[in-house]
């Protein structure tokens, strides 16, 4: 098998290993924020905790550290929030904290893969990078890791706008490589959803970010196929990918 998909920071743990690439995908919001800045010019470097070390992190690197949605100011915009990455100006740096979409780049990194970020608006871009890289052949295997969100117990909670996302880029990978039954099964539902922006607004984490006052920042993330930018991990670091 040659392009797998599964969920979440432990199962791209398994399926790593084997994978020349590891696709993330965390549509609410970590690969669309990173997209967004990337961009912009900037620089986007993974960290998995959003605490002191963060902080130790950003300084290390001479980078803005993104702070919660909530924590935002006028003096200090940069935050986890698509739409305020996209107002605010571009860092050269920045450090985007995520327990799960940083989680997955980083141990995806660590066990020497090509790491992408890739969300709904930049599927097609991602899957022709992909494929003309070689990534699905038999020596090229490819992993789409759907990031997913967490119960208040810290266990993984399968989230619809990942799903999609991975079968976006899934589906605009047809014919490349053997797709096992799960990355067949994402790429499926993704054609078969008839209206994804109103998916993307109607679930779970759509409607938490309308709760919470941020709905333009799924309205960013419904910008379906609107970016031809490929943000792949080099040095630490999301950056655009060399054409």
């Amino acid at each position: 098998m040659t392009v797998t998909f599964g969920w979440g920071p432990v199962e791209a743990r398994a399926l790593a290993p084997a994978a020349a690439c590891v696709v993330v995908v965390d549509v609410l919001s970590f690969t669309t924020s990173v997209g967004v800045a990337v961009e912009a010019g900037a620089a986007v470097h993974p960290y998995r905790w959003r605490d002191a070390t963060a902080v130790a992190y950003a300084r290390e690197r001479d980078a803005v550290l993104a702070v919660g949605r909530s924590e935002a100011t006028e003096a200090h915009p940069w935050s986890l929030s698509p739409a305020a990455l996209r107002a605010a100006p571009a860092p050269q740096r920045l450090v985007l904290p995520s327990p799960n979409g940083s989680t997955i780049a980083a141990e995806a990194a660590e066990g020497g893969a090509t790491v992408v970020a890739a969300s709904l608006r930049n599927p097609t871009a991602v899957a022709r990078w992909l494929t003309d890289r070689g990534y699905g052949s038999e020596d090229r295997p490819l992993a789409v890791i759907a990031s997913g969100e967490r119960w208040p117990d810290g266990s993984l909670r399968p989230a619809l706008e990942d799903l999609l996302g991975a079968g976006a880029v899934l589906s605009a990978l047809a014919g490349t490589g053997t797709p096992t039954p799960e990355a067949s099964a994402a790429a499926t539902l993704w054609t078969a959803t008839e209206d994804p922006v109103a998916a993307l607004h109607g679930c779970d984490s759509g409607r938490e970010l309308y709760e919470y006052g941020f709905p333009q920042d799924v309205a960013v993330a419904a910008e379906i196929d609107s970016s031809t930018t490929v943000p792949v991990l080099v040095d630490g670091a999301f950056q655009e990918a060399a054409p």
